[in-house]
Order: structure tokens, then sequence, then C-alpha cells
């Protein structure tokens, strides 16, 4: 069955309505959305991480033609709405959000996000007034799409070194203010600023699991308020993690001890077209 993009957007922007926190895990190629897709989940997201790693790069080190190329196979590859990590839009003046956004629904994206970290060292944040306006061009564009697309904003202060749970809740409400539909800050330290941050705004939250030691529980997160769970890279990196222990046993011990925990070619095939 074929679903429409404007019936994927309302699919998407209902799950935020409740009731509870859903779980949006990151496919990071067609394969394993295929797999995400048939164990059950509701919608996907793209990982600027993941799509780094799957071309040999690092995060922020791919194009914005790129990133939507990598989106677009991922859109096609199941009927799940897909919502997409665009980072900072590819560009620093809001008018290259707003563009991102466009490109975005473009390739069958029903949703995205516009974070304010700038990519350079010396200064990784943009100001307020600048990170503000940037996701009000995001929002105008989202706005004039002919389907609900879910606009998701960003705050960086936790993972580029301004870990101030003052200054993400007031970039959080000016977001909201902005018209942004999801708020977010990856990197929360614990469950007392994650509902901070949820009982400041009255958008949906998004809580960006996969750092160590602060991740929680779905339960713990929806009942500190959270409405949407990302899992980042994280099921990437496991998925490495097992190529790696895998490599590993192989070149260091001459074994193949790990071929008695993968899945037989038949069980992974049935997850494919």
């Amino acid at each position: 069955m074929t679903v429409s993009q404007r019936d994927k957007a309302a699919r998407f922007r209902a799950l935020h309505e409740g009731p509870g926190a859903f779980v949006i895990p990151n496919p990071w190629d067609a394969g394993s959305a295929r797999v995400l897709a048939a164990l059950g989940f509701q919608a996907l997201a793209t990982s600027s991480g993941a799509e780094a790693g799957v071309l040999g790069r690092r995060d922020g080190r791919v194009t914005r033609e790129e990133a939507l190329a990598h989106a677009r196979a991922i859109v096609e590859a199941t009927d799940l709405p897909v919502s997409a990590d665009l980072e900072k839009g590819f560009g620093d003046a809001p008018e290259a959000a707003a563009e991102t956004i466009r490109l975005a629904a473009a390739v069958g994206l029903v949703g995205g996000s516009i974070e304010d970290a700038t990519g350079e060292r010396d200064r990784p944040l943009y100001d307020m007034h600048h990170a503000v306006e940037r996701v009000a061009a995001a929002v105008e564009a989202a706005r004039g799409l002919p389907f609900p697309f879910t606009l998701t904003a960003r705050t960086e202060n936790f993972l580029r070194g301004n870990p101030s749970l003052d200054d993400t809740i007031a970039r959080l409400q000016a977001f909201e203010r902005a018209g942004a539909d999801v708020l977010m800050a990856p990197g929360l330290p614990d469950l007392a600023a994650v509902r901070a941050v949820c009982a400041a705004v009255s958008r949906p939250v998004n809580f960006m699991a996969g750092i160590r030691g602060k991740s929680f529980t779905v339960a713990e997160l929806a009942a500190a308020g959270v409405r949407r769970i990302s899992l980042a890279t994280s099921l990437y990196r496991a998925a490495m993690t097992g190529l790696l222990d895998a490599a590993r046993e192989v070149k260091d011990k001459g074994t193949f001890g790990y071929l008695e925990r993968t899945l037989a070619t038949a069980d992974l095939n049935a997850f494919m077209a």
C-alpha cells in the first residue's frame, strides 16, 4: 500500500498528541529502515551522524544534497512517516534553513529539525536572536507546504559547552514563540532537567537517547513529560560495535564464534523487499 505524504504527515503529527511518549528510531539505510518498520515502530528519523558514517565521514561533513538523498532512500524504504536531522539547515542565513525545509518536503519527508549549533569551534552556538530568526524562517517555509510538516527546533547548549538549563529553556521558549512544533535539547543531564524543560514549554518535547548515562527509560521519560524519544546514532553504533567485535575476533583470534550470534540469511531476508 502506498501512503500519501499528507497522510504520513497527519499520522506523524498525531503521534505527538499522546498519550505518553513514542520512540522514533534512527535507521542508517533502507535495510535498517525496513527492519525497524517490521518491528512495529510507527515513525522513523534520520541521524546526521549515522548518515555521515555510512559515507565514511564524521558528523557534520555531509552536504545538503547528500543528506537529502540519504533521507529519500529511507523515505522510499517503508510507508512510515520520516523526519530528518537537518542539522543547522546547511547554511547560516535564515533563508538557508527555509530552503532546506522546502527541499526536505520535496524528497518525501514530513518533519525535520533545525538546530542552533554553528559548526564553528570558536562560536559553537548562534546568538539567541539569530537562532530564533532561523527557526522562524524554517517555520514559515513549513507552513507554506500543502501538508502539516512537523518542525523541530533544537538547542545544542549541553552538547556545545554551554550547559545552562536557564539559557536552554529560554531558547526553547523563544523557538516555541517562533512557531516550532516540537522542541529538543540533547544532552540534558538528569530527569530533573528533563522535567524542568517539559514544564517550561507547551509544545511536545523530544528527548534524544543514546548518550551513556543519560538515556533513562521510556517510562521515566514519559512520566517526566517527554512526548517523543529519538535514538540518534545509537542503533548505528550498536551495529558497528557488532561489526568491530566480529572482525576483531577473526583478525585477532582466528575464530568465527560471532556466527553463532548472527541472524540466518533467511531470517534477515524476511525483512527485505
